[in-house]
């Protein structure tokens, strides 16, 4: 039986391979992925404001709490500096919050009510009601000079997940480890507020495979992307 491939992070400092495997995953993934991703979609939705910003805040703290950890990875992925490193670990929290606040405030769904008038002449006034629903799954790519603010539970994904959206992130190769660090945030989140585990799914690799069958597959509604106009070029179907 072959072994599945893996891939490993790049200690930005000297240039060698750290220790880490990490998966290469491919177009069955991406399909199990967004498959779950889509079953879990209109429950998701229909989740209330309050719950949904209890996960962000949630999150978000799981964030702080391994701060210390997460910026480590980060710097040795990245070389970026720690004090830069730990204030982007705050505003990624910071990012999370803002979105619970503007849910619980709740004006974000652009509620309106036409009420309905039966005596309307020639014709009847229905009743009319307009609101913004989840679109269904996003698609997330991480950026490489951000690797906590724009990536794996950064804006995109707070924004996504805010709406009612299941996020599948496609995390950035320069960091996996970091991605994977806060990606157990976010599970240990969905966990704690009894909520399914396929509303996020982070998938690795260092093909371009990845990224392109994750933004053509059918059940993907949305994507955000992160990057150089020539890397946003190759995933333009």
């Amino acid at each position: 039986m072959l072994k599945p491939p893996t891939f490993q992070a790049i200690n930005a400092f000297t240039g060698e391979p750290l220790a880490d495997d990490f998966p290469v995953h491919g177009k069955q993934d991406v399909d199990v992925a967004c498959e779950s991703a889509h079953a879990v979609a209109r429950s998701f939705r229909q989740l209330s404001a309050d719950k949904r910003a209890q996960l962000l805040d949630t999150i978000a703290s799981k964030l702080e709490q391994n701060a210390s950890v997460i910026a480590e990875r980060a710097h040795l992925e990245t070389a970026l500096p720690l004090v830069r490193l730990n204030g982007e670990v705050g505003r990624t929290a910071n990012q999370l919050r803002l979105f619970s606040e503007v849910l619980r405030q709740g004006a974000w769904s652009r509620a309106t009510l036409d009420t309905p008038n039966p005596e309307r002449t020639p014709l009847a006034k229905p009743d009319i009601r307009k609101q913004h629903i989840a679109i269904g799954p996003v698609a997330v790519f991480g950026a490489s000079n951000f690797p906590l603010a724009f990536s794996a539970a950064g804006g995109d994904t707070a924004s996504a997940l805010a709406a009612g959206c299941p996020v599948i992130v496609k995390g950035h190769s320069a960091h996996p480890g970091t991605s994977e660090l806060v990606a157990k945030c976010i599970e240990q989140a969905l966990t704690e507020c009894d909520l399914p585990q396929a509303i996020f799914t982070l998938l690795q690799g260092n093909q371009r495979e990845l990224g392109t069958s994750l933004v053509t597959h059918p059940k993907i509604q949305a994507v955000g992307f992160t990057g150089s106009v020539s890397g946003a070029a190759l995933y333009l179907i």
